[in-house]
């Protein structure tokens, strides 16, 4: 079965500037695809147009569409890798400051740079978002995260439903545990902590997963790979993994 030739489309990647953003803008770049990258560090982005993107912004968001899909000369590709967590505790220990900011991230973000994409998409389309296995299964003290990746998975599924009947396939990467920037950010900013996280584990790279989503973009147009759900082989779940001395 031939894969499907990307050169010459044109892809829009969020939260691009590192980890699974970046390795995946790298991927489309190498198969011929124009890349527009957003992201917060916009001097970090190595894309071939590299705009500013705080998905949690309106005007933010709107700005970078229209700038990107311009410059880009219409738009192929969605890839809604933009995404965090912050903590990990009971969800009584949470607080309401950290959940607006996952859930303006994780669900209102990808929301709204779907709306704002769709009207781009002429008569080829491919909508990537970026899951979790925590929006599959639930783990102890991540509740807010679980519950964005948990809509984020409906969200794919209720856009499939909607989508139904226009050149447009829609694919979820629900990832496991990934060595990126994610714990980092998790435990806003304690190194340690993050890199207990990934002690004792063959993790997976960033690019493992962009190789996930190049799979789901690259079959035969008359295929839609609906969901990839992939882990390190030490992580049966979110909860369970098993750590080698």
């Amino acid at each position: 079965m031939a894969s499907l030739d990307l050169s010459g489309k044109k892809a829009i990647v969020t939260g691009a500037s590192s980890g699974i953003g970046a390795a995946t803008a790298h991927a489309l770049a190498a198969a011929g695809v124009r890349v527009a990258g957003g992201a917060r560090r916009v001097e970090r982005l190595e894309t071939e147009i590299a705009l500013e993107l705080d998905v949690t912004d309106p005007e933010s968001s709107a700005r970078f569409v229209a700038e990107a899909v311009e410059q880009l000369g219409g738009l192929d590709i969605l890839f809604n890798n933009a995404g965090l967590a912050l903590g990990r505790a009971p969800f009584d220990e949470s607080s309401e400051e950290d959940e607006a900011r996952v859930f303006g991230t994780n669900v209102n973000g990808l929301v709204r740079m779907t709306r704002l994409c769709l009207p781009h998409f002429a008569d080829w389309g491919h909508i990537v978002n970026m899951g979790s296995v925590a929006g599959r299964q639930a783990y102890p003290g991540g509740a807010t995260y679980i519950a964005a990746k948990f809509a984020e998975r409906g969200f794919t599924y209720a856009l499939r439903e909607d989508l139904l009947g226009r050149p447009i396939r829609i694919t979820t990467v629900d990832a496991g545990m990934v060595l990126t920037e994610f714990s980092l950010v998790r435990f806003k900013g304690d190194a340690e902590q993050a890199a207990s996280v990934y002690e004792g584990i063959d993790v997976m790279t960033a690019e493992d997963i962009s190789d996930c989503v190049m799979f789901a973009l690259t079959r035969p147009w008359h295929m839609n790979v609906d969901e990839i759900v992939v882990k390190a082989r030490n992580q049966a779940s979110g909860g369970r993994i098993l750590r080698e001395p």
